[in-house]
């Protein structure tokens, strides 16, 4: 079976999870075909069987590209097996109405392109502090130590529990084969 393993990224860490996907995907013996949505074009294959979308949320919002990627192909999104993974820090924040918050991220997508995905999985990303910026690396390190997060900006810290988002990929395998 080929699966679709799709992803925008800002700063690397939803290319990391897809990444993650796609090896899931075909240590099952399946094909991941592995996709930037924002580079947009055609496959080099016929659509895929099902598909696997990763997005980050930055500032409550996922990329343009990737939302107008998702409005593109939702037709075929929806008559095939189909899961997204939502990628916002706020998904590991101390405070629970933070997590709630995080929780909805996917429902205006979904609600603005119409996309019916069978399973959603909401992933931690990363702290990318040697990435960014002086003032975004400044607005970051303050936020983070308000959220009682690693503020140490010499490296970057990972959230992403890869466990379960392996998991997350067979629970999603074994409902598109059934």
């Amino acid at each position: 079976m080929i699966i679709l393993v799709g992803y925008a990224t800002v700063e690397g860490q939803t290319r990391k999870i897809a990444e993650a996907v796609a090896s899931a995907v075909e240590s099952t013996g399946n094909h991941a075909l592995l996709f930037d949505t924002a580079l947009g074009g055609e496959y080099a294959v016929e659509h895929p069987v099902a598909a696997i979308l990763c997005a980050p949320v930055h500032a409550a919002r996922f990329p343009g590209s990737f939302a107008a990627y998702v409005g593109q192909e939702v037709a075929w999104l929806n008559t095939v097996p189909s899961a997204f993974v939502s990628v916002s820090m706020l998904i590991r924040s101390e405070f629970e109405e933070e997590r709630e918050e995080a929780t909805h991220f996917p429902d205006t997508l979904l609600s603005e392109t119409g996309w019916k995905p069978r399973l959603i999985h909401r992933a931690a990303g990363a702290l990318r502090y040697r990435e960014y910026d002086f003032f975004k690396r400044w607005i970051i390190r303050r936020m983070a130590a308000h959220e009682n997060a690693p503020t140490d900006v010499t490296r970057d810290h990972e959230f992403t529990d890869w466990t379960a988002l392996a998991a997350f990929v067979q629970q999603f395998l074994a409902s598109a084969k059934a």
